[in-house]
């Protein structure tokens, strides 16, 4: 059957516009009024069959690329079909494994699992710049270790120390201000600061499949949750600009603070004290304690956030447990099991004895960044 000879026929709108337009063909039939239908030198059967063909076919395209369309920077694979089968599962009212979206709770790790953290986490790139800002008030960070070392660009020498010596840089550039004029600094500096090998603001250094995916649970009644190593106070100042997650669904790490009344008016002071590391098993007793509730989805991707995803797969009912495991050495960095930072292994082995999603970087990401060329993932280059 040909159909096109009436491909001249504009059957656009909805299917309500589409259904309207084939009534009123057949209205010129059954009145009699076949002029308007000499145009063409199709049969009466062939027009109806081809219509509803069209109608048909458009229908199923616009529903296909709304599926398709929500994950666009994910090829097709695994990692993708476990997460849609998952969603699809959790979100079928009447299904056996249906959970009521109030129970939709997914959390994220951030670094390496929302954005990069090569080669160095992006919170310690803060605390640096904030030692040369804070440096001309101190003149004795010049032969102060680790300021003197981090003043004159000597990482090496930063990075030999103890945790002892990170955590004496991180009292000194977090604290000793309020609340408020710590969210100016870092609003300040993600608003500035860039990348050291890309050149790009660290809010372009988001994963962009990662976007989408958050974008698809909350599409679907998930509520999305950080849960980081990170500080939660240097975090919530830009996560719900970048990740569209709210201040109060950021979890992570903090430092003690105190009220006071400066000049009459209450603030809150941040004081050189650690209140809570947010990691490895601690992420549990966080979720637990900021929650109250058990997720039921978890992304991350060290060995630092094993526990978290232990904690979820020990749920009842359906569960995803997601690793993002970095293996595109051209678009981002390769590293797992030896790497100083985001070291995935007894994480790894887990995934693979226990059967949990691993998503491949460099196969099933066709982009990285939102600056990155898609690149589709031939069967052959998977193994198939």
């Amino acid at each position: 059957m040909a159909c096109g000879g009436i491909a001249r026929i504009d059957w656009r709108g909805d299917a309500v516009g589409d259904l309207g337009a084939v009534t009123e063909v057949f209205g010129y039939v059954m009145t009699g009024e076949m002029k308007v239908m000499k145009q063409f030198s199709l049969n009466l059967k062939t027009i109806f069959l081809c219509t509803v063909a069209t109608m048909v076919v458009s229908v199923a395209t616009v529903a296909f690329a709304q599926i398709d369309d929500s994950l666009p920077s994910w090829n097709d694979g695994p990692a993708k079909e476990a997460i849609v089968h998952f969603v699809k599962e959790v979100t079928t009212t009447g299904g056996a494994k249906f959970v009521p979206s109030a129970e939709r709770i997914a959390v994220f790790d951030n670094d390496g699992t929302l954005w990069a953290e090569q080669p160095m986490y992006f919170q310690l790139e803060f605390a640096f710049d904030r030692v040369k800002a804070l440096a001309p008030m101190h003149p004795e960070w010049k032969q102060k270790q680790p300021f003197k070392a981090v003043l004159e660009g000597d990482l090496k020498t930063v990075f030999a120390g103890t945790k002892h010596t990170l955590l004496e840089l991180m009292m000194a550039t977090h604290t000793g201000n309020t609340t408020e004029e710590f969210s100016q600094i870092v609003e300040n500096w993600i608003a500035t600061a860039k990348h050291p090998k890309t050149g790009r603001p660290y809010t372009d250094m988001v994963y962009q499949p990662m976007l989408e995916l958050l974008a698809y649970l909350r599409a679907n009644g998930f509520k999305t949750y950080i849960v980081s190593g990170g500080g939660i106070e240097f975090i919530r100042q830009w996560a719900e600009k970048v990740y569209g997650i709210p201040p109060e669904q950021v979890i992570g790490s903090s430092i003690k603070t105190k009220f006071e009344l400066r000049g009459g008016n209450p603030v809150l002071v941040r004081l050189p004290e650690i209140n809570f590391i947010n990691d490895k098993a601690d992420k549990p007793v966080a979720i637990n304690q900021h929650i109250g509730r058990r997720p039921i989805a978890a992304f991350g991707n060290s060995d630092g956030d094993l526990q978290m995803l232990q904690w979820v797969a020990g749920g009842e009912g359906p569960t995803l447990k997601v690793y993002i495991h970095h293996t595109d050495d051209k678009r981002e960095w390769s590293y797992d099991r030896e790497s100083h930072i985001g070291r995935l292994n007894k994480g790894l082995d887990e995934a693979n004895t226990k059967g949990w999603t691993v998503v491949d970087m460099k196969k099933d990401w066709t982009r990285i960044f939102s600056f990155d060329e898609l690149r589709k993932v031939k069967d052959q280059d998977r193994g198939h």
